[in-house]
């Protein structure tokens, strides 16, 4: 059964206790497995327009593409497979698409002038959950009772965080701090973050306006209303929001995947093991959960039988290898150099340069690898400038410290070579040569 076909939601929307009309505005279809929040502003209700144009916008896009999401969906194979990548692009068109038409009916309308909407959309397609977003509106998933924001909010507090340049305490000071950085309809374009997450059996994801999540200390205080089944969830949320203050307006999607109590405990692990292998590596040892989510997202795990060659010594590369589990041999002609084991890697100067390979790797027995492409990489560091600025900086350790051992390894080279001759001291010149006279041949 296909997680589209088991997919259980509940949305709801309330005004608030401050404001006198709602400008939230929300999307669910079943059908499309498609889940959308959007968050007003502008003067004179334009809010309200700029969220339902955009709420709109983005499902008739989606909508027109169905047969592309079906092929995606069932696996269709031949030249024309869709890949994720193309999902991912599809989503990014609707909300250039929804940012375009909001920005035409602002310039048309001068009480209008300057509205925008922030956006966060869940599309399900296969087993993965690809997410679109811009401005402050938060989308969130619980898996095996741990809460995680998965997207990053686009405002001016948020970038003072990110840049180090003040203390928590002094932004909490600064006028404007929760001002959004990015919405939909302001200009002609925007920059939109995209996001694909493996899905299992048993998560829970959220979508939320600010006015909601405005009101949480940790997304800790969201495993117990994401617990509760039916819609109880989503109107214990409201009433999170509105007992705490009210003064925004509050909307909640809520969707589970997989049957009541279903539970998927060997994915979960699997999932686990892969985030906590390159978590542990020290490429990506300085990313947060969602940067993780980012890198994953790019990866590959392949699987190989014993004796199977991973690595040829002479091909030029461009692939970095983890081993995720079993073992490999890395060998330099018919010599043994060394074993490598879950969370030990080769091969990450590949994803910098194509560079013939220094060895050859072998699987030992059954293995399976996970695997990062050059493009891959490359494609993650032009899009995620924080990701791009951490991973480079791991770069260079590793680098510096490859030329620490060589190094090392040169200077006890050079001391083996200029060694002092002490053959003279073991066998001094002066001792007696105690070799016999050859025999005389005088007769």
């Amino acid at each position: 059964m296909a997680l589209t076909d088991s997919l259980r939601f509940y949305a709801a929307t309330d005004v608030g206790k401050v404001r006198d009309h709602n400008e939230d505005n929300f999307l669910v279809d079943k059908k499309l497995a498609l889940f959308v929040v959007a968050d007003g502003m502008g003067g004179h209700a334009a809010g309200e327009v700029a969220s339902a144009i955009a709420v709109r916008t983005l499902h008739e896009e989606i909508k027109r593409e169905k047969e592309l999401l079906d092929d995606y969906a069932s696996g269709a194979t031949g030249a024309s497979k869709v890949t994720p990548k193309d999902v991912v692009a599809l989503l990014e068109h609707a909300v250039q698409r929804a940012c375009s038409k909001i920005h035409e009916e602002s310039r048309a309308d001068p009480a209008k002038r300057g509205m925008g909407t922030t956006l966060s959309a869940l599309l399900i397609a296969g087993h993965q959950g690809f997410i679109a977003h811009v401005g402050d509106s938060r989308i969130y998933l619980s898996r095996g009772g741990k809460v995680q924001q998965v997207t990053e909010d686009h405002t001016v507090y948020n970038e003072l965080i990110k840049r180090g340049k003040l203390t928590r305490e002094q932004i909490e000071k600064v006028q404007q701090k929760n001002a959004i950085t990015r919405a939909v309809g302001v200009y002609e374009r925007v920059e939109v973050d995209t996001l694909v997450i493996e899905l299992i059996a048993g998560d829970t994801l959220m979508l939320a306006s600010d006015g909601l999540h405005g009101y949480l200390e940790s997304p800790d205080e969201l495993r117990e209303p994401l617990a509760l089944e039916g819609d109880a969830g989503v109107k214990a949320l409201i009433a999170l929001a509105n007992d705490r203050g009210g003064k925004d307006n509050i909307t909640s999607v809520v969707v589970r995947v997989g049957e009541v109590g279903a539970v998927d405990a060997a994915q979960a692990k699997r999932f686990a093991l892969k985030r906590d292998v390159l978590a542990h590596m020290p490429l990506f040892s300085r990313l947060s959960e969602r940067e993780l989510l980012r890198v994953m997202q790019a990866v590959e795990v392949r699987q190989y039988k014993d004796g199977d060659t991973v690595i040829r010594e002479g091909d030029k590369g461009d692939e970095l290898f983890i081993v995720l589990e079993g073992k490999v041999r890395v060998q330099r002609g018919e010599q043994v150099l060394t074993h490598l084991g879950q969370g030990e890697h080769v091969g990450e100067m590949a994803l910098i340069r194509s560079v013939p390979r220094s060895a050859t790797v072998v699987a030992a027995g059954p293995a399976e690898l996970i695997a990062i492409r050059r493009a891959d990489f490359f494609e993650i560091l032009r899009k995620e400038h924080e990701v791009a600025v951490k991973m480079l900086w791991q770069f260079l350790g590793v680098l510096a410290d490859r030329l620490d051992q060589t190094n090392s390894q040169l200077h006890a080279a050079k001391r083996e070579l200029s060694a002092e001759d002490i053959t003279a001291d073991i066998f001094p010149a002066e001792v007696e040569d105690v070799t016999p006279p050859p025999p005389s041949l005088d007769r």
